[in-house]
């Protein structure tokens, strides 16, 4: 895959001497840390859940926290002090990410912006020689997906998508393990959901953006829209300008357990119906979504609504194998079995064949230093986003789309294969 070509505000000189200080900063992190060499980090997006991950990476002593960014000042003020409070010493402030990118001291990045600012910091990142840790998912469109994968592989960085359940939950180990005994039969059906947010968000008016926040730089290259406090920090996912929804914020979340335990690669095609029902506000993206993926020999249905699945009401979220002997209902912390509609609770468990995992962060520090590849690589996260993706370009179509995984196209739908990626708003530019 050719290494992708980003193109950002400035000078094309600037542009070079920014490239040349990466170039040096990377010779280092090329080769990775020394087991016990501490690791320099930058934390870029440090609202509610970026600050929760700095909190997280804190707790390990060979994480140097070198620096803090945010296009909300507000949010990396209080982010900086906490790291001060923790004694972690005084990290430097910025509100352009490129800034950090340029920091010799960085060995890897915290990604936890707004998903449309997901791409642009991950691929700098790695063409600046940095290893990679982003929240999920983890890009807005597929064609960023593949530009993020392009350079994580050409500049052979370490990298790590943030779904953390994937190593912070044992049970989904369990779960994996039970699928590949065969005690299921032949698996055929799966059934994923989430229980969706009963109220809606408001419609508060549109107004000027709070001093605090640079809000063209939040935009990104996103759209030039009028700010609305709906439209930024917590409640940004509800706009298809900024992500997917609270079925693409859940959907790497649930839907790994599918893709790991079946080993689940690309789907042939996607339909999607669905709507924003039963609330009174400004947002845009369903609360209630049913999609229907087509993989080689089975059907997975994914499913949001107030309500959660029928016949499952009192659990929030879930993922339901149904095999041609037994079904097996999961969901983070629990799974049970259930023969010809009626549960088993004892029966012959497999024996554990997949290692305990030292945590979703210690595994990234750990490969930072090895050098070796995480479980949710970039590699992987891009399998399983592409499916999120293309659930919701079905549902915004209202059209089954066909999948060509071989050539990362939808098959005759020029609408459909057109949203794949997105025309960026100027300067920024996305090849």
């Amino acid at each position: 895959m050719n290494k992708p070509e980003i193109t950002s505000p400035g000078s094309r000189r600037e542009f070079l001497n920014r490239a040349a200080v990466w170039t040096a900063a990377g010779y280092r992190a090329l080769a990775g840390a020394s087991p016990g060499e501490r690791i320099g980090m930058a934390f870029i997006g440090v609202g509610n859940q970026g600050t929760g991950r700095l909190r997280e990476f804190m707790k390990h002593a060979d994480v140097s926290v070198a620096a803090i960014c945010d296009a909300d000042s507000g949010h990396a003020g209080r982010a900086a002090a906490l790291v001060e409070k923790e004694g972690r010493g005084k990290p430097a402030v910025y509100r352009d990410f490129r800034k950090v990118l340029e920091r010799k001291d960085v060995d890897a990045v915290m990604i936890a912006t707004p998903d449309h600012w997901h791409a642009l910091p991950a691929i700098l990142a790695c063409q600046a020689g940095k290893d990679v840790f982003v929240e999920k998912p983890l890009c807005y469109s597929i064609g960023e997906g593949r530009a993020m994968l392009g350079a994580a592989q050409h500049n052979r960085r370490i990298t790590q998508l943030g779904n953390h359940i994937h190593n912070d939950y044992p049970n989904f180990r369990r779960v994996v393990e039970l699928v590949r005994s065969g005690i299921l039969g032949d698996v055929r059906r799966v059934h994923c959901w989430i229980r969706s947010n009963g109220t809606g968000i408001g419609s508060p008016p549109d107004g000027p953006a709070p001093k605090e926040l640079d809000y063209d730089l939040w935009l990104g290259p996103a759209p030039k829209r009028p700010y609305n406090p709906n439209r930024s920090h917590r409640s940004f996912r509800y706009f298809w300008d900024y992500s997917g929804g609270v079925f693409i914020d859940f959907w790497c979340h649930i839907t790994d357990l599918a893709y790991w335990a079946l080993d689940l690669k690309a789907p042939k095609s996607v339909a999607a119906a669905g709507g924003r029902y039963l609330k009174d506000d400004n947002a845009e993206t369903p609360n209630m979504l049913e999609a229907v993926y087509e993989y080689p020999g089975l059907t997975l249905t994914w499913t949001v609504h107030p309500q959660g699945l029928a016949g499952f009401e009192n659990r929030h979220i879930g993922c339901l194998f149904q095999g041609t002997q037994a079904t097996l209902l999961a969901d983070y912390q629990t799974h049970e079995l259930y023969v010809r509609g009626k549960p088993v609770l004892d029966f012959q468990r497999p024996a554990p064949t997949i290692p305990d995992s030292p945590g979703h962060i210690r595994e990234f520090l750990g490969a930072v230093k090895s050098r070796q590849k995480t479980t949710c690589d970039i590699e992987y996260a891009y399998r399983l986003t592409k499916g999120g993706l293309l659930g919701n370009i079905a549902y915004r179509t209202g059209r089954r789309v066909h999948w060509d995984d071989a050539r990362e196209r939808i098959a005759g739908d020029r609408e459909a294969d057109r949203m794949l990626t997105r025309r960026y708003r100027k300067p920024w530019r996305l090849v």
